[in-house]
């Protein structure tokens, strides 16, 4: 073939350069919505799962002793984790087998994390600012000696710790009125320490990486690392439309393309064995309701964080994914018969205070009727903590319009 001419070859260049710099502004330029893993061209704080907006409604209720709310706080003040006499019990590393087995400062990580953001929450309510000090005395400790995580549930103990320690870093940080000196150093061990590990997401079972991928959001949004943000939240949607069944995703669940569940045999099997798939079920629902919990608790945390950051997923797929995994596996938490093509004829139940974010989202925001899942929430209420990195919901999330 004949070379075209010079000036014919530069005049293709500008041509396809032309066309690659309006292709790549076009896509600068659609709008938001179309975009939904973009991180906020500024974050907003404190914002993580909780707003200013959302602290100072739950504030003004408790003060005034409207109900759930002050029943809901009641409940956190009278636990352990509320306790200014907690000593916090950080440890260079974490090690935690399966089923925290062996068990070298896992719980120990988790429920301090789980304090610093009661006390990080009393404080705000209260503006007493022994809790504000209690909080950063915890954060502090832990960031001073802990250097990683080990053995095989490592990933998934980042993950839940990761979760709980930004939710009270940024209460503390752009609320409380005194001094935290250490606020750097803490910032330094979720970037190096917790950061690393999530972002790299988990094959496991879908609650590890919808947990994992919570983590990595909320500690992207405390660090201000956008990119970060964007790599998790396009985990987190891939992670969701294959952790929720919709019909309309056709005969077989969706997949994480890296787990390579390439015929219905593998996705079968990845499901408990479940072969009928039915909108709202979940990968996990036929191993048991409470894994399936924690999946649905970090998918509703992490639509929350986003529409505090300026993107509502609520309206997207992620929002229907949600409102019908909470549906249906109310429906059956409350005591619905279970038919023999669900596993096998029998659930084990056991979902956990994980519907508070979702059915306020959805039902309250959004007007949708959602009658097992309003009905489950308000016979749990109020919901307190399942000890991992689910905390005190109905106090900040019960009927919530902020």
């Amino acid at each position: 073939m004949t070379a075209a001419p010079p000036h014919l070859r530069s005049r293709t260049r500008a041509v396809l350069l032309l066309a690659l710099v309006a292709a790549l502004t076009g896509a600068l330029l659609l709008p938001r919505a179309t975009r939904a893993e973009a991180a906020p061209t500024a974050f907003a704080h404190p914002g993580v799962t909780v707003s200013r907006a959302q602290l100072d409604f739950t504030r003004d209720k408790v003060l005034a002793g409207a109900q759930p709310w002050k029943g809901a706080y009641d409940q956190m003040m009278a636990s352990g984790y509320a306790s200014l006499s907690r000593t916090p019990k950080p440890r260079a590393t974490v090690e935690c087998g399966s089923y925290s087995n062996p068990n070298y400062g896992c719980t120990d990580e988790r429920q301090d994390a789980i304090a610093a953001y009661t006390d990080a929450l009393a404080w705000y309510i209260t503006r007493d600012p022994r809790y504000a000090q209690k909080a950063i005395e915890i954060m502090d400790a832990w960031s001073a000696v802990i250097r990683g995580h080990t053995n095989s549930n490592a990933p998934l103990q980042t993950g839940w710790a990761g979760s709980s320690w930004p939710k009270a870093a940024e209460i503390i940080k752009y609320t409380y009125t005194g001094s935290w000196p250490n606020a750097g150093r803490f910032a330094t061990m979720l970037r190096d320490v917790y950061l690393p590990v999530v972002i790299k997401g988990s094959n496991s079972n879908g609650n590890w990486e919808l947990s994992m991928m919570e983590a990595a959001v909320s500690i992207s949004v405390f660090l201000e690392d956008k990119a970060s943000y964007d790599t998790a939240m396009a985990k987190f949607r891939t992670r969701t439309a294959a952790y929720v069944y919709l019909e309309s995703d056709g005969a077989l669940p969706k997949t994480v393309p890296s787990q390579n569940l390439n015929t219905r045999d593998k996705i079968v099997s990845y499901w408990q064995g479940q072969s009928t798939f039915v909108t709202g079920l979940t990968q996990e629902t036929c191993r048991d309701f409470t894994h399936t919990g924690y999946g649905i608790s970090a998918i509703s945390h992490i639509a929350e964080t986003s529409r505090i950051q300026g993107q509502d997923l609520y309206g997207t797929d992620v929002g229907e994914r949600l409102r019908q995994a909470l549906g249906f596996q109310s429906k059956y938490e409350l005591g619905a018969a279970v038919p023999t093509w669900l596993c096998g004829g029998a659930v084990d139940r056991g979902l956990g205070p994980v519907t508070e974010v979702g059915y306020n989202a959805l039902h309250n925001r959004l007007g949708i009727a959602m009658t097992n899942t309003q009905a489950l929430t308000q016979q749990n209420r109020p919901a307190g903590t399942n000890a991992l990195f689910v905390a005190w919901e109905t106090l900040t999330h019960g009927d919530n319009p902020a």
